[in-house]
C-alpha cells in the first residue's frame, strides 16, 4: 500500500499520522478508516501529513469529504502540512476550507478554540 499510519486517541480528538502518498490507489481506503473513526468519535481530528511524500487531486477530494464529515459530527478536521502539500492545496485554492497547520502543536491549539 502507498500510504501507511497510526492512530493516536487524545481525550476528546484523534490524530492520525500519515505516511507515503495520498493518491486515487490510496483515498479510498484513507476515507473509508478516518471516516468510521470519524464516526466512532471524538469527532475533532488532526491528520499529520508532513511526511506525505505526494498528493493529487483524489487525495484532495478524500480531505475536503473528511472536512464534511467532521463537521456533520460536530468536530473539525486540521491538517499538519509541509510544504509539497501546502503547494498542492494552494493551487486548487482549498487553503480557506482545509485548515492548515504548520506544527501539531499548532493543530492542537486550534482545536482548543471555541467553533464557529
Amino acid at each position: 500500500m502507498s500510504l501507511r499510519g497510526t492512530r493516536e486517541v487524545k481525550e476528546n480528538y484523534q490524530i492520525f499520522r500519515l505516511t507515503g502518498l495520498l493518491d486515487a490507489f490510496s483515498e479510498p481506503t484513507l476515507r473509508k478508516v478516518i471516516g468510521e473513526h470519524i464516526d466512532e468519535g471524538p469527532a475533532d481530528v488532526i491528520l499529520v501529513l508532513s511526511q506525505i511524500d505526494f498528493i493529487d487531486s483524489s487525495g484532495l477530494g478524500a480531505l475536503v469529504q473528511l472536512v464534511k464529515k467532521a463537521q456533520g459530527c460536530g468536530g473539525s478536521l486540521q491538517i499538519v502540512t509541509n510544504p509539497r502539500v501546502t503547494q498542492t492545496v494552494k493551487l486548487v485554492r482549498l487553503e480557506k476550507f482545509l485548515s492548515l497547520q504548520d506544527t501539531l502543536e499548532a493543530a492542537e491549539e486550534s482545536l482548543k478554540k471555541p467553533k464557529k
